[in-house]
């Protein structure tokens, strides 16, 4: 891992902290998807009055978090981490992800981690099978498919420790690697106006992820801030709607990393509430290779 933890403390206390400033490169006008590097993407997004025009906020975000062709360099991270919140203590596994390691492939929908359950077990998760292992690698549980029966239910579908590994698969996988997927050809893309969170202007982004991405939810609303960087996303989890908010911004070996993580409950009304924190997650390293 990298030498040192990451520093910019001053920032965690707060949500409202102020993110590192990265400022962005000369846009691009194709963008090259990071799982499939021979194909290319026209730099177009419907823009909220229905007419195309150049994803200049695509590029700025995209080099803002490390660039396309830094991102497409690498194959894969290994994060140290912590992810908890009350969907997890409800469950009965407010400690199960606590100070694990998670070791995933950039181009594939792929991540292990070791050290769950205070060290008794290990976890891995890909689209067609989670599997939980012994230390010693011997594989203790297996579940296959598990895209097509996850429950929809909060507390029940993080029950079964399979359940658990599956899910925060999905949401370390796809939280890392975006901004970098949305450049996916698949993903379509529309640019919303701009949203007022507190006295800063974020511009966003709405996501339709395909099929063939397994995600939190098909559909999802990206918040960048005057920097560019990734500050909130909106989606559907367990029937009801959240705010993921994302902030404490690091750079490890060229990609800028959101290091702090909570999910809150979003209202109707479109506010955002303190309490409870669904999910917050903490990065403490990574290493992208």
């Amino acid at each position: 891992m990298r030498s040192g933890r990451r520093n910019g403390t001053a920032g965690r206390a707060e949500l409202t902290a102020s993110s590192t400033g990265y400022r962005p490169n000369p846009r691009s006008q194709l963008l090259t998807t990071s799982n499939t590097p021979s194909r290319m993407r026209a730099a177009m997004v419907v823009a909220h009055h229905g007419i195309w025009r150049d994803m200049a906020l695509l590029d700025d975000v995209i080099d803002a978090s490390g660039g396309l062709a830094r991102w497409n360099s690498l194959n894969r991270f290994t994060l140290h981490l912590s992810v908890g919140g009350t969907l997890f203590a409800s469950a009965g596994h407010a400690r199960e992800f606590k100070d694990v390691t998670a070791e995933g492939s950039t181009r594939t929908q792929s991540v292990r981690f070791t050290g769950i359950t205070g060290g008794e077990y290990s976890g891995s998760f890909q689209p067609d099978a989670i599997t939980i292992e012994s230390p010693d690698g011997e594989v203790l549980r297996t579940w296959p498919n598990p895209s097509l029966a996850f429950p929809e239910a909060g507390s029940a579908a993080l029950a079964d420790e399979l359940h658990l590994v599956f899910f925060c698969g999905v949401a370390i996988w796809n939280c890392l690697t975006n901004p970098f997927l949305l450049a996916h050809p698949d993903v379509v893309l529309e640019e919303l106006p701009p949203w007022q969170e507190n006295a800063e202007i974020w511009r966003r982004l709405r996501a339709q992820f395909p099929p063939s991405l397994i995600t939190l939810a098909s559909e999802q609303i990206f918040y960048f801030d005057e920097n560019a960087l990734q500050r909130r996303t909106d989606h559907d989890l367990f029937g009801n709607k959240v705010a993921h908010y994302s902030w404490a911004h690091d750079s490890f070996g060229g990609i800028v990393v959101p290091t702090l993580r909570r999910a809150q409950t979003l209202q109707p009304d479109g506010t955002v509430l303190a309490k409870p924190v669904l999910m917050d997650v903490e990065i403490f390293d990574a290493v992208f290779e």
